[in-house]
C-alpha cells in the first residue's frame, strides 16, 4: 500500500470502535478515521474493517493514504462527461459520469468529480478531509446521474446535516433483470461486508439498517425499470438489496447480473442512474430539485428492450 502506516492494536483499546482507535493512533480526526475506513483504507490482519467494528488487541492495523500526487495530477484534467446542471456561491450540482469516483482514494488513480471541477473554475468548501473537499454524499464509480457538492462552509455543514437527517430526497431509476413481486415494495434488511469477499457488500443480519423502495415504471420481457427511492444511504444499497430479491442491476455482474444479457443490451455497467435529487438551500432555505436525464448506454438499453 502506498504511504502505509502499520499498528500493532495496544491493550488500552482492546474494544475500542474503529474509527476512534485509528484517530487515537494517529492523532487525526475521528471524521478523517471514519472516511479512511470507508474508503476501505484502513485493514486489520488484510482485511476490510467498519467503522463501528470493535479493536482486538495484538491485531496488526495498516492505514493507507489517498496518494497526494495522484490528486495534484488530477486536479489538472477536466473530466470528460462531467456536466454541471447548476452553480451558485454556495453548491455546485453536477452529472456524474460513469467510471468516475467522487473523489480521490487508496488505490484509484482514475477522474474524480473532486479533481474535476476545479480544473475548470470550479471552487470547492475548504471543509471536510483534503481529498473529500465539498463532498457531501457519493455515488458508487459503475454509477451515474446527480452529486450535490458545497463550494462554501455553511453549504457543507447545511448538506451534511441534511444527509444525516434523511431531509435529502434521493431518486433511481434501476433497471432490474426479471419482474420483482410485488411490482412495489419496500426492502428493510441491514447490510454491511460481505463475509467472504472484501470488495462486495451482503445482507447480513449484524449490518447496517437499510431501507430501499421501490415501484415498477415499466415491465420489459426480461427486465423492469424500477424507480427506487432511498431512507438510508448505505455503500451499494440498491445494488445489494436488488440482488437479495434475485432482480439484480442488469449489467451488474458483481452482484449476479446475467452477462449475456448485459452483452445483450450494450452494458458494460449496472443499470443504474440517480435521476433526481431535492434538498434544502443552505442559504435560501429553499426546497430545491434537480433532474439528470439517461446517459446514452442506459438510454440505448431500453431501446433495445423496447424493440
Amino acid at each position: 500500500m502506498t504511504g502505509a502506516e502499520q499498528h500493532e492494536i495496544p491493550e488500552e483499546l482492546a474494544g475500542e470502535r474503529a474509527d476512534v482507535g485509528v484517530s487515537r493512533l494517529t492523532g487525526m480526526s475521528r471524521s478523517k478515521a471514519a472516511n479512511l475506513i470507508s474508503d476501505g483504507a484502513v485493514t486489520i490482519n488484510s482485511k476490510s474493517i467498519g467503522r463501528s467494528d470493535r479493536l482486538v488487541v495484538g491485531a496488526r492495523l495498516d492505514i493507507a493514504e489517498a496518494p497526494p500526487d495522484v490528486a495534484a495530477q488530477q486536479s489538472q484534467q477536466p473530466v470528460a462527461g462531467l456536466e454541471v446542471m447548476y452553480l451558485d456561491d454556495d453548491i455546485v450540482v453536477v452529472t456524474k459520469p460513469v467510471g468516475v469516483a467522487a473523489h480521490a482514494s487508496p488505490g484509484w488513480t482514475g477522474p474524480t468529480v473532486t479533481a474535476g471541477l476545479p480544473a475548470i473554475g470550479i471552487s470547492l468548501a475548504d471543509a471536510g478531509p483534503e481529498e473529500r473537499k465539498g463532498i457531501v454524499h457519493r455515488l458508487d464509480v459503475g454509477t451515474s446521474g446527480l452529486m450535490v457538492l458545497a463550494r462554501t462552509p455553511l453549504a457543507y455543514t447545511s448538506l451534511k446535516d441534511q444527509f444525516k437527517q434523511r431531509e435529502v430526497a434521493k431518486t433511481y431509476h434501476a433497471l432490474v433483470q426479471g419482474h420483482p413481486d410485488p411490482s412495489t415494495g419496500t426492502i428493510n434488511a441491514p447490510t454491511g461486508r460481505h463475509p467472504a469477499h472484501d470488495y462486495r457488500f451482503a445482507v447480513v443480519a449484524d449490518g447496517k439498517p437499510s431501507v430501499t423502495h421501490y415501484r415498477t415504471l415499466e415491465a420489459f420481457s426480461y427486465a423492469s425499470l424500477l424507480e427506487i427511492g432511498l431512507e438510508t444511504g448505505r455503500t451499494h444499497q440498491i445494488r445489494v438489496h436488488m440482488s437479495a430479491l434475485r432482480h439484480p442491476c442488469c449489467g451488474d455482474m458483481t452482484y449476479g447480473a446475467d452477462p449475456v444479457l448485459a452483452t445483450r443490451l450494450g452494458l458494460s455497467r449496472q443499470w443504474l442512474h440517480a435521476v433526481k435529487l431535492t434538498i434544502t438551500h443552505p442559504r435560501t432555505g429553499e426546497r430545491v430539485t434537480f433532474e439528470s436525464p439517461y446517459p446514452a448506454d442506459l438510454e440505448g438499453a431500453l431501446e433495445i428492450l423496447a424493440d
